[in-house]
């Protein structure tokens, strides 16, 4: 039987776009979604061609959670089966910065995953929501420990006691996404970010610096300076031109020309993520 792709992979000028593609089912999310999005974002990483990643969906939703189907399922007498699945926190681990582009309904898990990457954009009137108390079940995925340090402690706990749908604009206001667009003009913009980092941003910087960002959310003052230091001896070598380029091209006023990153290139320690 030939696999249903349920997530698209595009390429053009140094930006993947990955999009979740079931309309049928409004990009609910199942397991061979799931499967295939992390396939894809693996290939994106080692993807010389891939500077930056865009996720976004079709239709009318980005990602409003769990299929339906297999929520029935999981509220059965078997419940949720969780074993043998990747973190999903995954993205967290690529090494090249990641742009959600929510074009619609995003809940639950498909709101885990929109977290995940480092910038949101919106379209307006896009629904987003924790999901979670309206089904009876605690907070999923570390959603608990993320929420809070994206928006703080009372936005996090409105959201996920209330799961009240909150729009584009008011997610914008409390942080939640940082770029709120017409709906038809969204997926070009978060596009064209991603090209500025393409074309403008050191691969190993930016590949660092996600890590670092992130990692250092787990860690204290003294060893997030530890780790910056780590790195810094680390990039600060003959064998990492990006530095001399960098200069090169801001002394010349022109547009650098970094290489792209390097397979096995040594990043900063990211936290041991939880197995499912």
């Amino acid at each position: 039987m030939t696999e249903v792709r349920l997530v698209r992979y595009e390429v053009a000028d140094g930006v993947c776009t990955l999009v979740l593609d079931n309309p049928e089912r409004n990009n609910g999310w199942n397991r061979d979604m799931e499967q295939q999005y992390f396939q894809l974002l693996d290939r994106a990483a080692t993807d010389q061609d891939v500077r930056a990643i865009v996720l976004t969906g079709v239709g009318r939703s980005f990602c409003p959670g769990l299929d339906s189907r297999r929520l029935e399922d999981a509220a059965g007498p078997v419940g949720l089966q969780l074993e043998g699945r990747r973190s999903q926190h995954h993205a967290l681990s690529i090494p090249k910065p990641m742009i959600a582009a929510i074009n619609g309904g995003c809940a639950g898990i498909g709101l885990v995953q929109a977290l995940v990457c480092d910038v949101r954009f919106a379209a307006k009137g896009a629904k987003l929501s924790t999901a979670y108390a309206k089904l009876g079940i605690p907070a999923e995925y570390g959603l608990s420990w993320l929420l809070p340090r994206l928006i703080g402690v009372e936005w996090a706990l409105d959201l996920l006691l209330s799961a009240r749908p909150v729009e584009a604009e008011e997610a914008q206001r409390i942080g939640l996404v940082t770029r709120v667009c017409e709906a038809d003009e969204l997926l070009g913009a978060a596009q064209g970010y991603a090209r500025l980092l393409a074309t403008t941003a050191s691969p190993r910087s930016m590949a660092a610096i996600r890590r670092q960002v992130w990692g250092d959310l787990s860690r204290g003052y003294t060893e997030a300076n530890a780790e910056w230091l780590a790195a810094m001896r680390r990039m600060n070598d003959p064998s990492n031109p990006d530095f001399a380029e960098g200069v090169a091209a801001l002394v010349e006023k022109r547009l650098p020309r970094f290489e792209p990153l390097p397979a096995g290139f040594p990043l900063p320690e990211l936290p041991p993520f939880v197995p499912q």
